[in-house]
């Protein structure tokens, strides 16, 4: 949506690019990503809202809107308020994290074949929970374990990646690496602990936002609050990166530094999201390429559209899991059954064009 200039030249300028100065910097506004938001921020709030009326206690619209306003007390209230509202806003608060880090980490590597599930960072989370649910240690800390393992993993990356710079290859095969490793420590645990503790574990690593409350909510809110506008500031740098680190270093660029906070930016949104919900497949992968089909190039505004996606298809998926299917499933199985085979048909695309 917006990308720095410090000297705008009209006459070759696209007709949907604008220009606004605000404190003699000129910021380049894309009126046509910006339109793309805008639908896609409608076309979000209208599925949430048919979202809350589904359900075993069916309620109109209107039923609702009483209940979000107050004018409705009683059952309705507490299904609207307490239940359903919860959980739709933290699939669409999960579902942007987890789109926003992909978009991230594909440019950063400048790999489009690439997400946060791929090179471990879902993997350490997954890894870190399990461990902490087979051995009976308390729930509520879960999410805050699993952020951890997710930062530990990401940090281990990186220091196994360094050889006095990154380097895009080599963080992906040690991602890999990693990956492979901490997903076979994690189906051990599983196989070797109770039932209980098994059937617990293995429906955290499917991903679910079923039992989403309000302070899974505040976790989110204050997430995105915080990194999503650093990642919109960053997506420049981000592009800068893409070109070549040469380019980079040859306009002044901190490259080593850049690409740290880029890290760590990724890394936290997908740890939180994956704390909050569990590991659902696919979705870092699949939104920011249907972002870029739709929008263009990675940039700030772009970024956006890549979150509101995001949060389309994670609230999208939960409601086919919940509701369209003859048994309830949760959502990382139907990004899954949907993920799985785009991800091929993206293989298939990068074999053809080599």
């Amino acid at each position: 949506m917006m990308a720095r200039s410090t000297s705008p030249s009209p006459e070759t300028t696209p007709p949907s690019v604008r220009f606004v100065q605000l404190g003699g910097v000129a910021f380049r506004v894309n009126t046509c990503v910006l339109s793309m938001i805008g639908v896609a921020l409608v076309v979000l709030v209208a599925l949430g809202a048919w979202a809350l009326t589904l359900g075993s206690f069916r309620l109109s619209l209107q039923a609702v809107i009483d209940a979000l306003t107050g004018a409705h007390a009683g059952d309705a209230r507490f299904i609207v308020r307490d239940l359903r509202l919860p959980r739709v806003l933290t699939a669409s608060f999960v579902g942007a994290a987890l789109a926003m880090s992909g978009a991230i980490f594909q440019g950063l590597v400048r790999n489009p074949l690439v997400s946060p599930d791929i090179i471990g960072v879902n993997a350490g989370a997954s890894f870190a929970a399990v461990f902490w649910i087979v051995t009976g240690q308390p729930s509520p800390l879960l999410p805050l374990i699993a952020f951890a393992g997710a930062v530990t993993t990401t940090a281990a990356i990186y220091l196994l990646s360094w050889r006095g710079n990154i380097a895009g290859p080599r963080l992906i095969l040690v991602g890999i690496g990693v990956n492979a490793i901490l997903t076979a420590l994690t189906t051990g645990l599983v196989v070797r602990a109770n039932i209980y503790e098994a059937s617990r574990a293995l429906h955290w690593t499917t991903g679910s936002v079923y039992a989403a409350t309000w302070g899974d909510v505040r976790v989110m809110v204050v997430v995105l609050a915080v990194l999503a506008p650093v990642g919109v500031g960053l997506m420049w740098a981000l592009r800068v990166i893409q070109v070549g680190d040469t380019t980079a270093r040859s306009v002044g660029l901190p490259l080593e530094r850049t690409r740290l906070v880029l890290i760590l930016v990724g890394c936290a949104l997908s740890a939180a999201a994956v704390a909050v919900a569990g590991p659902i497949g696919f979705v870092a992968l699949m939104v920011p390429h249907i972002a870029r089909m739709i929008a263009g190039p990675m940039s700030g505004g772009v970024f956006i559209v890549t979150g509101v996606l995001g949060a389309l298809l994670v609230l999208g998926a939960d409601m086919v899991g919940q509701h369209a299917l003859p048994v309830s499933v949760p959502v990382g199985v139907v990004t899954g059954a949907v993920g799985a085979p785009y991800f091929l048909f993206l293989l298939y695309r990068a074999n053809t064009r080599v």
